[in-house]
């Protein structure tokens, strides 16, 4: 397929999603490299929002490890349970911050990043990885971009474990 996206920026967040949804199902199709099928999903996300900060974090042993992202350089390795990555991870649920400043124990990878939302990536009960995604705007995200942030996710992990 061509990997050219068809970006709609005056549409509203809702049409955004539903547009840019089938267009990431499409690029992923076929394709079965887990870290190929991360890095297009952070590409297509940033291209059609022009979020701060767009990536993965994935569990290796005790911590998430940087994976596949988009926008200036970010933290390595965070523990369980630390940051809203790490805490996203240890309770198995997603987390959206409207104030980083706000959050307890919040890793400041950039000090331009406002708000953010993780989610994390289960796949039989276990949480593989997170989707990490910042702003440089205050409360910038809500319930629109969890319900369709998490379809976004469960594209992902099913061209990979189907």
């Amino acid at each position: 397929m061509a990997e050219d996206l068809i970006i709609n920026k005056t549409a509203s967040k809702t049409e955004q999603y539903e547009s840019l949804i089938p267009q990431i199902q499409a690029l992923l199709t076929g394709e079965t490299d887990f870290v190929a099928n991360m890095a297009n999903v952070c590409a297509a996300l940033k291209e059609q929002f022009g979020w701060f900060w767009v990536g993965f974090y994935l569990v290796k042993s005790d911590e998430l490890v940087l994976g596949p992202f988009q926008g200036p350089v970010a933290c390595t390795r965070i523990k369980k349970g630390k940051g809203v990555c790490g805490s996203s991870w240890a309770e198995v649920k997603t987390i959206i911050v409207p104030d980083v400043d706000q959050f307890p124990g919040h890793i400041a990878c950039a000090t331009a990043s406002k708000s953010e939302i993780v989610l994390p990536l289960i796949k039989d009960g276990e949480v593989v990885g997170v989707l990490d995604v910042d702003s440089e705007y205050l409360n910038h995200f809500d319930d629109t971009d969890q319900i369709y942030l998490e379809q976004v996710i469960q594209i992902l992990l099913n061209n990979k474990f189907n």
